[in-house]
């Protein structure tokens, strides 16, 4: 009987969650920013596996959800009850640490959270790619090597009833340890039918992966600039034979800050549309044409 489960991915922002997903589901799934808490819903991506390495094999549908961040903002606290419920919907909780970061007290928090759950938790220690450790404000140096290691001794001491053998050094970046962790997965996965058909790697609308793909380009140019709580309307597609059409309407908060989308004469937004352009014309198979525009919620 083959394999069949929803895995939570769950951590700290910026530790790679989304990179993971991308990596694990071989295509555009979740977008990546280094922006904080880029990801602001419970992200679908779906992995099928034959058997052989990957056990019966089978179907894992991975759940990327909001960087857990300690704030009390409201915003933060929405996105915290999104991965709360991930967390306990799913049959497996995947917990992605950034090996090039010391663990701190969001780290700690995450580990309270899980340590109910730690029959179903498997860890990933992510970034052993990375050749030097991230230099953080007040954060005493160590040397690269010895995050992983310091990881470890973390998960050892917050998660005591998670088994050595579910910790995983990984990039989810190059790929490295990957596959070991899916079989992983493969292995604490319960036995099912799978969810999706084999030809599925997200199960994401058309409209909502277009505006995901918009806000990233647009959050990537523009951080410096403007906070990250921009966000896509798709205002119309049309579809005719083979080629799409769509109107997108970037959403600022002022209208003092259009300006500042647009660019000197109109180069912001023109980078932010052939970027979009380029990521959507390798995910689809349309022939994609985009009118985007800015405009400002005065509510």
């Amino acid at each position: 009987m083959k394999k069949a489960g929803f895995v939570a991915v769950v951590g700290r922002p910026s530790a790679g969650k989304s990179t993971l997903v991308n990596q694990v589901c071989g295509g555009k799934v979740a977008i990546v920013s280094p922006v904080p808490q880029t990801t602001r819903n419970a992200i679908r991506g779906i992995v099928n596996r034959e058997g052989g390495s990957f056990g019966a094999g089978g179907q894992l549908v991975f759940i990327d959800t909001p960087g857990r961040h300690l704030s009390e903002k409201k915003v933060n606290k929405k996105l915290m009850d999104i991965s709360d419920q991930a967390m306990g919907d799913s049959d497996i909780i995947l917990y992605v640490l950034d090996s090039t970061r010391p663990p701190g007290p969001e780290e700690t928090e995450i580990a309270a959270r899980l340590a109910p759950h730690s029959e179903k938790v498997i860890a990933a220690i992510n970034k052993i790619d990375s050749g030097e450790p991230v230099p953080r404000e007040n954060d005493v140096r160590h040397n690269a090597a010895a995050y992983p290691d310091m990881t470890r001794a973390f998960l050892a001491q917050h998660l005591p009833d998670l088994a050595a053998e579910r910790c995983f050094e990984i990039s989810a970046l190059t790929g490295d340890g990957i596959d070991s962790l899916l079989a992983a997965l493969f292995d604490l996965a319960p036995e099912g039918e799978p969810f999706y058909g084999e030809e599925f790697y997200t199960d994401q609308e058309v409209d909502f992966r277009i505006a995901e793909i918009i806000r990233e380009q647009a959050i990537n140019r523009l951080r410096e600039e403007l906070p990250h709580t921009l966000r896509i309307e798709i205002a119309d597609t049309q579809l005719t034979g083979t080629s799409l059409w769509v109107r997108a309407f970037i959403i600022v908060e002022r209208e003092s800050q259009k300006g500042i989308v647009i660019g000197k004469s109109g180069t912001m937004i023109k980078a932010i549309r052939l970027a979009a352009l380029k990521e959507l014309r390798e995910i689809f198979d349309w022939d994609i044409e985009l009118d985007l525009r800015v405009k400002a919620d005065n509510r």
